[in-house]
């Protein structure tokens, strides 16, 4: 019988609320931190977990507490998104997450899952794979990617389980309202004439919230994995394309003002992920969580 007692920080953000979710629907026994109770009441999972509202980068964070009895961490809170060009991500948040991450693992938990970031690979073009080297132009891409080598250096003293998923552009229930899809989605219901964008030839690779937190579980299930996996389609679709279909999908009729606004500079104008490892990882037999790794 498998032991699958997961700590998940930011628990309640975009990715948490559904990550939650799913590892319940898997047997899974799940103590979820984040700082707002509030807003956690509010979650249908709430009554199934044992919540606990913290501040994980506060001085006097009680980490061992919340790290006892558990087999892994899924660590996914990281405050000032979506300002990804705040020197905050490393000036703060990186120095704060290694501390943290540190102490769950000298705390005895074996197993660390941590959400990266496509950004992470910066203003590089095409298909983006593990192997390929990261180039990281804004400071969030920065910072994750320097965490990761800070936790990677930590392996050598303290020896756990590491996972690294790569996030690319994920949407659906939860996501900021200011996003591409909850803007045009707001602009329907609305009633709005037309919908303010850019030309829309970028590709990108997009990915549903829903199925993003099954392939988080699936690689959390995977005990015996550690290294960096991209969690994505696989699927490069241009932005155009993308609100186009969510017109189709909504049978909404409304003008798209292209070219109103123009591309971001901190990304390329075509990329997406790689995801063969994804794929390959997701067939092979779960391994037990909290057991032996290799």
């Amino acid at each position: 019988m498998r032991a699958q007692r997961v700590l998940v920080t930011g628990a309640t953000g975009f990715v948490g609320r559904h990550l939650v979710k799913h590892l319940l629907a898997r047997g899974c026994s799940v103590r979820a931190v984040a700082r707002n109770p509030e807003t956690a009441r509010a979650m249908p999972w709430f009554n199934e977990v044992e919540f606990v509202s913290a501040d994980i980068h506060a001085p006097d964070a009680d980490v061992q507490a919340l790290a006892a009895g558990m087999d892994a961490l899924v660590h996914l809170a990281w405050p000032g998104l979506p300002n990804y060009r705040d020197l905050f991500h490393f000036e703060h948040n990186l120095f704060a997450d290694y501390r943290f991450i540190k102490h769950v693992i000298q705390s005895g938990v074996p197993q660390v899952l941590v959400t990266g970031t496509c950004f992470e690979y910066g203003m590089q073009s095409g298909p983006m794979s593990e192997e390929t080297l990261p180039q990281p132009t804004n400071p969030y891409g920065l910072a994750k990617h320097t965490l990761r080598l800070f936790l990677e250096a930590l392996q050598a003293h303290h020896p756990f389980v590491l996972q690294w998923v790569r996030l690319f552009y994920l949407h659906g229930a939860g996501q900021n309202p200011n996003s591409l899809l909850a803007s045009l989605d707001r602009a329907i219901d609305s009633g709005a004439e037309r919908f303010d964008m850019s030309a829309g030839d970028q590709l990108r690779d997009y990915l549903d919230i829903d199925i993003a937190a099954g392939y988080l579980a699936d690689v959390l299930e995977r005990a015996h994995f550690s290294g960096i996996v991209n969690c994505c389609s696989g699927v490069p679709i241009s932005v155009r394309a993308l609100v186009e279909a969510r017109l189709r999908e909504r049978n909404a009729s409304i003008e798209l003002n292209l070219g109103h606004y123009g591309y971001a500079s901190h990304e390329p104008m075509a990329f997406w992920g790689d995801a063969m490892r994804l794929r390959a990882l997701r067939q092979q037999d779960p391994a037990p969580l909290g057991g032996s790794h290799t």
